[in-house]
Formats: C-alpha cells, structure tokens, sequence
C-alpha cells in the first residue's frame, strides 16, 4: 500500500517546483509541526476504517487504486492548489485540461469536439442532458432499466419526462421497446449505458443509431464505467461493434477516476459539435480578465473545479497514453480476462451459477438453491462469511424472472433475486481469480 519510492519521487518533484518564481521575496508560513504531526496520526488511525480497495482481494465496488503517477502529479499540484475554473486561478493546469480533451476525444475518432473534466460522472451527465433539453426543450430522456439511476434523477432536475426502457436478461435495452417509446415523437434523448454499473451491460449502440435514422433524438454515451474498454483487444463481437460506434453519439461521458487510474473526483464530459458552447455563454467580468483565450468557466456548469484533477490525468496519460496494443490496454485486457476466468471456475463448480456471461469485467452469480428465495439468503450470508476471510464482494438483486435462462431448475418464489457481485477491476485480478474461488467456496461451505 505504501512504498517508500513514492515520498522520494515526489521529495525530487517538490524540490523542483519550488524553484518557481525565484524573484520574489521568501516568506515562511507560521504552522506548528508538532500539533500537525499528532493530528495526522489521528487521521491515519481513523482511516484504519476502510475496506482493503487497493487490494486484489477486494473485488466489490468499482473502486480501483489511483496509479502512483497520478497519485504523486495530484499531491504535487496541491503546493499551487489551482482552480481550473478560470486561468486567472490555474494556467498551467487549464493548459493540461486542454491537451486531454483531444487525447480522449481521440478514443472514439473525434477530431474537433468541446469538452473539460466534471468532479465525476453525474454532473458530466448532468451536463450533456442539460445540453440535450437546450436542444429538445421539453422532450423526454429515455434510457435502459438497467441505466443508473442518476439519469431519472436528473431528469426531475431539468424538468424533463424520463422513460425507463426494459432491458432483457443480458441486461442491455430492448431496441424493440425503445422504438415503441420513439414512435410518440416525445423523446428527444437516448442515453446509451456503455457498461452498465450492475452487470457491465454495454447496450446496442448500432441497433440505436439505425433508429435514429428514422426518429429525431440525440444520443448520449453514458460510457462513465466502460468507456475506456473501446482500447481492449478481445471483446465479444457486439460489445467490440457498439465500442466501435461511439464516435457516432452526440456526447460521451468517461470517468477517469474508475478505468482511468485516478483519484476521486475526476470525471469528464464531451460534445462531438462544439457549437454547443453557445449554452454555456455567460459574463463573470472580475474572473475572465486576465486573457482572451476560452477559459474553462465559459464551458462548464461548475465553477471551481481542482486543477489538480487535470494534472494528475496528465500525467498519466504522458506515462501510459491511451492507445491500442499499449501498456495501458493491457492493463483492460487483464481485468476482462480475470472477469471470464471467475465466470468460468464458477460455471464449473457446483455452488455457485453465473447469471450471465461478462461483458466488461463485472461477474454476476447466484448461490445454487431450490428457490430464489433461498439462494437471496445463502448470498448475503456468504456476503458476510467472505468478508471474515478477507475476500470482500458486492451484493445485487436483479428480477427473479430475468435469471430464468441461467437459472432453469430454480423456483422462482420471490420477485427478486439478489446475486453475489464482483468488480476485477485491478489488473492484478488475473493472477488471482484461484485465490477469490478458494476463499468463496470456503465461505458458502462454512455457512
């Protein structure tokens, strides 16, 4: 967790930040280092209270280790503390948020686009849906049941009808019922969940652009979780069509702090016209002065943001670029092969059933019982009984009636099904995927 290589590494940045500025005058802070001293040992004792999240054997929320370039260009840029807001407050960061825009547009072949980085995924959706509503004011947003529920909820913010569309038991939206919605000519937005956060569903992009050949809608890439999976090299061929597709959607959302190995809170929004920065326009005369370039303020709904976001993006970015074939896709490759390497120990055994076959590197599975109800109980009950042998999962309940197909010889006696969850979002996961079986198997048949 701690290795003593990053306080040198960051011990040599300091000391050539702090060459900075060598005409002005030298003046010390008055601070008591003693009391700071106590105060962080506090700290670090109260943080004790946490789950293992850097550790592969956490494999339950979608919580991945920041890498140690990101980590250290984060801690490094809070000696200046800037604010991407405006330059005024942060030109050296503003200039790094701008060559990352392109970097990642270029994931999907967008040459020209508008974009900045958002304090995480919802309000990086909040803003491509309120751009959506400028667009089509007063038309609906749909998306999957399987969406996250921050788009319902935005939705009621910006005052605009939301329509959930059923998804089947792959967890991807039905195009059928989507174009039954369309047909009313109420839906002006389609949000496409590209890796959903309950199953890594990534829905059918391509089926959806056909429909927009013949309905007027916009499509907006919910891609916050999957977004960065359009680099690996060994995904299944509808997932690897829809990644495929996404240069054609209107807005994509990506959050570099899941995929992306950086700190909370670093998320992203981009728009494929630019011209959509007219929505935005608005005056602040005392903090756009000090040039006439385009200040990030004048194209964002937040207004102070941290700049260290952006310089710790950067930083990682320049160490591993996001490209095809590179040391960083190799990275998603390991995580989707841990994924299928779990499905597939599980499917073999005899306690547990996967309910679906992985998309992204999210694992689904049931407890095999007689009923649903049963099986609901044994998984939070080896919930419990895993944590006491330091393998830490996620819990999820999914309609009975969906898991029918993997699940044939199980009465459905409930509505609900909740189902063992694992996120193998740490390449290291791959090397193991024996250790998490042997730890799971341990804790059903210890209940």
């Amino acid at each position: 967790m701690y290795d003593s290589k990053e306080i040198d590494a960051l011990k040599r940045a300091l000391e050539k930040l702090s060459k900075a500025n060598p005409t002005l005058p030298v003046f010390e802070s008055s601070v008591d280092w003693e009391r700071i001293d106590t105060v962080l040992g506090q700290v670090a004792g109260r943080m004790h209270d946490n789950y293992p999240y850097h550790h592969p054997l956490y494999a339950g929320q979608m919580l991945k280790p920041p890498h140690p370039v990101a980590r250290l260009a984060y801690a490094l840029s809070l000696w200046v503390n800037p604010n991407n807001h405006a330059l005024d407050g942060g030109r050296a960061s503003s200039a790094m948020e701008k060559e990352l825009i392109p970097r990642i547009a270029s994931m999907w072949g967008w040459d020209e686009c508008l974009g900045h980085l958002t304090g995480g995924g919802t309000m990086a959706n909040l803003e491509a849906l309120w751009v959506a509503g400028q667009l089509h004011p007063g038309r609906g947003i749909a998306g999957s049941s399987q969406a996250h529920y921050t788009h319902s909820r935005i939705s009621s913010v910006l005052g605009l009808p939301y329509q959930a569309i059923d998804a089947g038991p792959d967890g991807r939206m039905d195009t059928a019922g989507l174009e039954a919605a369309l047909a009313s000519g109420d839906i002006g937005t389609v949000v496409v969940t590209m890796g959903s956060t309950g199953l890594g569903a990534v829905d059918p992009l391509p089926a959806i652009l056909e429909l927009r050949q013949r309905y007027d809608f916009r499509i907006h890439a919910d891609a916050a979780y999957g977004g960065y999976f359009t680099l690996a090299s060994d995904l299944h061929d509808d997932t690897r069509n829809a990644f495929d597709a996404l240069g054609a959607v209107d807005s994509i959302v990506i959050d570099p702090h899941k995929h992306g190995l950086q700190p909370y809170g670093c998320g992203s929004v981009l728009f494929r016209d630019p011209g959509v920065g007219r929505f935005y326009k608005h005056g602040s005369p005392y903090t756009y002065f000090s040039s006439t370039e385009l200040h990030l303020g004048e194209i964002s709904l937040e207004c102070s943001r941290p700049g260290a976001a952006a310089v710790a993006l950067w930083a990682t970015m320049e160490l591993l670029p996001p490209k095809p074939g590179g040391e960083f896709a190799a990275m998603l490759d390991a995580c989707l092969d841990a994924a299928r390497a779990l499905h597939d120990a599980l499917a073999k055994g005899s306690l547990f059933s996967p309910v679906h076959v992985p998309e992204l590197d999210i694992v689904v599975y049931a407890v095999n019982a007689a009923s649903s109800s049963t099986a609901s109980d044994l998984a939070r009950r080896v919930f419990a009984a895993a944590a006491d042998k330091d393998l830490h999962l996620a819990l999820i309940d999914l309609p009975a009636e969906s898991c029918a197909d993997a699940l044939p010889d199980m009465a459905r006696d409930s509505k609900t099904l909740s189902c063992l969850r694992s996120t193998l979002m740490k390449p290291e996961h791959a090397d193991w995927v024996d250790e998490i079986v042997a730890r799971l198997n341990a804790a059903r048949q210890s209940i």
